[in-house]
């Protein structure tokens, strides 16, 4: 027993020599395999190099490969958006600030807005084209602006269950024709020409009836009523705005306008039609004895 212990203790240093022998020539190979194959890798490339610069197509396609590779790696790393950036949009929006108008315009575009909780840029655009299309057509601009608020709360995509659309409510397919300066029917739902074909319909209207309430009347198209409701919401409304514009203090008293005959021109034949938009529920307004004839408002 005394003789195998030293036996055994000599063998370890051995070992550990032919481990660190081991491990030294692993380490070497790999080195050396290393350093083969980075040379062969060398080789490679220096072979290819010079197989591009002698053969132009062999270069040609190479570029395109790596070019096509590199715009696929940067479209992946690019985030995918829903639309793209179109900062020339602002030219299709229609409006404008309001402090920019003229006094009368300002006051009743402020207070439109607040009233019916549309934004003040878009509604100064449509104030300012009444006040323009109302001094051209000799036409109170608050009346035209009164018909929108009734006809549609300012609401430029608005259509009536018998086809009236648009701010003024004006029955498309009857006044084809009066879009087709404005590039056709679907102007119905851009608000400025839908203001001016309504304001158009609405002048016509009066100029046949003879008076603002009878051509209410004929722009609603009352048939089986009188129309008075329309015209005494209508009429309340235009009041309004007007004292807006004017500054004066907010009437609290309207007219009440009772049945109203209307009578053709004498040199038409056959009476009008009924023109433009559907009956409205009247609000119920307080009466007075005498009805008040609006003033055309003076442009400032």
């Amino acid at each position: 027993m005394n003789d195998t212990t030293p036996r055994h203790h000599k063998s370890t240093p051995g070992a550990k020599a032919s481990l660190n022998t081991a491990l030294s020539d692993v380490v070497q190979g790999f080195l050396a395999i290393t350093h083969n194959s980075v040379a062969l890798l060398g080789t490679v490339l220096a072979v290819g190099l010079i197989t591009l610069a002698a053969r132009h197509d062999l270069r040609s396609d190479a570029e395109q490969h790596l070019l096509g590779w590199l715009q696929q790696r940067q479209v992946a790393a690019t985030p995918v958006v829903a639309f793209e950036p179109e900062p020339e949009a602002v030219q299709r929006v229609t409006a404008v600030q309001p402090t920019q108008l003229p006094k009368q315009q300002a006051n009743v575009a402020f207070w439109l807005s607040r009233k019916y909780r549309v934004a003040p840029e878009p509604l100064g655009v449509l104030v300012a084209e009444a006040f323009e299309v109302g001094e051209k057509a000799r036409m109170d601009p608050t009346l035209i602006l009164a018909v929108m608020a009734v006809e549609s709360r300012f609401n430029p995509f608005a259509q009536s269950p018998v086809g009236a659309q648009g701010l003024m409510q004006v029955l498309t397919r009857v006044h084809t024709e009066k879009y087709e300066d404005f590039g056709g029917q679907l102007a119905a739902f851009d608000p400025v020409s839908n203001l001016r074909v309504g304001a158009q319909v609405l002048q016509d209207c009066i100029k046949r009836a003879g008076s603002i309430e009878g051509g209410l009347r004929l722009y609603v198209g009352a048939v089986t009523t009188d129309g008075s409701g329309y015209i005494n919401k209508v009429m309340a409304e235009h009041l309004r705005i007007q004292s807006v514009a004017l500054g004066k203090p907010m009437p609290t008293r309207f007219p009440s306008y009772r049945t109203i005959p209307v009578v053709a021109p004498a040199e038409t034949e056959t009476p009008p039609a009924p023109d433009a938009t559907e009956l409205e529920a009247a609000d119920a307004s307080p009466p007075v004895a005498e009805a008040v004839e609006p003033l055309l408002l003076a442009s400032s």
